[in-house]
């Protein structure tokens, strides 16, 4: 079993050490004998073939780095609207996430252009000093069952038009300041504010992506290997306490 990973922008959108979620990734995979390739691509780069990967990963950068990397974003544009129509899964924080709507509004309103992929729009209050920070724990269903997950936000954006949000918001902002619902979700999105690296603290996070990639071009259900993540839940469920029993 193999999977394909484009990691983009690896050296520009690495707030709060983003790039080990792929670490994570490649990791849980070799644990069960599946290889896992990333790819690494960045501005000046030659174009790649983006339906040829199960997963596109894009991490945050502050505002300087979304506009280094907007018009560069924006010619990859049908190479992964296509990738994403065939199937491949997208996984996007916090800029990446923003970049892919239909635009981003700084603080001094200047208006970056998103791939418009998907119907949200992000603007970002006036005030550089309103921003949503902090832990955060929201619940999600993705798996088929709640899991509650925990990550890190820090974002002046306020991404509205949401129609389908990752998870309900628990302790934290969200997709607003003090809103209900947290980030973007389709079977083959997971758009999100959560840094940290999110993953190393949600291993069914995780695991629904690799279990997704490696079964959506086979003709039979593979089921993954259970893992043991004793430690993994143990530190979330005393993060979760923590947060929801303040």
């Amino acid at each position: 079993m193999k999977i394909k990973i484009l990691h983009m922008y690896a050296d520009m959108l690495d707030l709060y050490g983003d790039s080990g979620n792929m670490e994570i990734i490649k990791y849980r995979c070799g644990k069960r004998g599946i290889e896992c390739i990333i790819d690494k691509y960045s501005v000046g780069d030659d174009m790649p073939y983006f339906p040829e990967y199960d997963l596109v990963y894009i991490g945050g950068g502050a505002d300087l780095e979304q506009q280094h990397i907007s018009a560069d974003l924006l010619k990859c544009r049908q190479g992964i609207k296509k990738a994403y129509k065939s199937g491949t899964f997208l996984f996007l924080i916090c800029g990446g996430y923003q970049l892919m709507g239909k635009y981003y509004r700084d603080a001094d309103g200047n208006e970056i252009k998103g791939l418009g992929l998907f119907d949200y729009f992000t603007i970002a209050p006036s005030s550089r000093k309103k921003r949503c920070i902090g832990n955060i724990v929201i619940k999600t269903e993705i798996t088929g069952k709640p899991v509650k997950v925990v990550g890190f936000e820090n974002h002046g954006g306020q991404t509205q038009g949401v129609k389908n949000p990752f998870g309900t918001v628990l302790y934290g902002n969200g997709n607003c300041s003090k809103s209900s619902a947290e980030g973007y979700f389709e079977k083959n999105v997971i758009a999100t504010y959560l840094h940290g690296p999110m993953l190393a603290k949600n291993p069914e996070i995780s695991d629904y992506m690799i279990s997704y990639c490696i079964n959506r071009k086979s003709d039979r259900l593979i089921k993954l290997a259970r893992l043991d993540d004793k430690l993994e839940k143990e530190c979330r469920k005393v993060m979760i306490e923590r947060l929801l029993n303040k």
